[in-house]
């Protein structure tokens, strides 16, 4: 559910050349980048989406995989992407020449072609999410490996405090650009009724709203849309169909047969209650369809359910109420 795309055109690092498929740079900086941001990213049931991430490197001069990680952890927080924590990365170098050696942090581009290695390190503030050793000489002692994980951590540290003055979390609403998908769970004994014979129930739901909607064997409903309201709309019409009706809730009605004693109201596909003539308003009715027609719609409070489960409503209760 989560990818990133490295691109690396050659003009940014000043060269022509023809633009084809991924190379092996452009793999190996992409997975070490996707695997960087891998710890952080929200699970599926939290955040039911699959997110991409584009980078497009414009220059290069250094290390390009770890400002991926740095620029890609700066753009989902912006997304509303409620990853884990903020991830930082940070290049380090190796100078050495007998007995003396030099660790650069945060190489540029010569220090890197000149170098003895290039150890790349991404991480939060609680740990590193990711590594990549590159040497070119026979190997490194381990309190050269040690010091270089402790200069790294500095340097990560740094950058993070750098990232967060521009941003310090996860915005709290998801993009306005981003799609809605919304999720709730119903008692898996309600699925067949909320598909209804042969998906009436479901496909009322998406005409009437807009939404998609797609439900799961364990009870789990995910509500799709780009509009909010509408996303409202259908997971309240889903809820009216999966709970059981509860006394003293409102719900939103629709008139569907008039009688002289009162109106029978949908407040849900196939569940109906009838709305008294008493329980119409507050003031005295002579006649039911004076004050209400067949298609009409208005709220609703529940005031009862008897043995039979016969549904009873009150639409002047549902208004003192509001």
């Amino acid at each position: 559910s989560f990818m990133l795309h490295y691109n690396f055109p050659s003009f940014s690092v000043g060269e022509t050349k023809p633009a084809r498929g991924p190379g092996r740079r452009e793999i190996g900086h992409g997975a070490l980048a996707e695997k960087s941001l891998l710890a952080v990213m929200p699970s599926k049931e939290k955040f039911p989406y699959t997110i991409r991430v584009v980078s497009e490197i414009l220059e290069s001069n250094g290390s390009s995989s770890m400002a991926s990680v740095c620029a890609a952890t700066l753009a989902l927080m912006d997304a509303g992407v409620p990853i884990k924590q903020a991830v930082g990365g940070v290049a380090l170098g190796l100078v050495k020449d007998g007995e003396k050696e030099v660790i650069l942090t945060d190489i540029a581009g010569l220090e890197d072609h000149f170098g003895d290695m290039d150890f790349k390190v991404a991480g939060t503030r609680t740990g590193v999410t990711a590594v990549q050793l590159d040497l070119k000489i026979d190997g490194i002692s381990l309190d050269l490996l040690k010091k270089c994980l402790a200069q790294s951590k500095e340097g990560r540290f740094f950058i993070l405090d750098k990232m967060a003055s521009a941003l310090t979390g996860p915005r709290s609403e998801l993009s306005s650009f981003a799609p809605r998908i919304d999720v709730i769970k119903i008692n898996t004994e309600k699925i067949g009724e909320l598909i209804g014979p042969g998906g009436k129930n479901i496909k009322a739901i998406i005409a009437a709203t807009g939404a998609s909607i797609d439900i799961k064997d364990d009870g789990t409903v995910l509500v799709g849309s780009t509009d909010a309201s509408k996303s409202e709309a259908a997971i309240r019409m889903i809820k009216a169909i999966a709970e059981d009706v509860e006394v003293g809730r409102v719900y939103s009605g629709k008139v569907k047969r008039i009688m002289p004693f009162g109106v029978f109201v949908e407040i849900a596909p196939r569940k109906e209650g009838l709305v008294h003539v008493s329980e119409l308003s507050a003031t005295f009715i002579k006649k039911v369809e004076d004050v209400v027609k067949v298609g009409d719609e208005f709220k609703v409070k529940v005031i009862g359910v008897d043995e039979l489960g016969r549904i009873n409503l009150s639409k002047k209760q549902a208004e003192q109420s509001s």
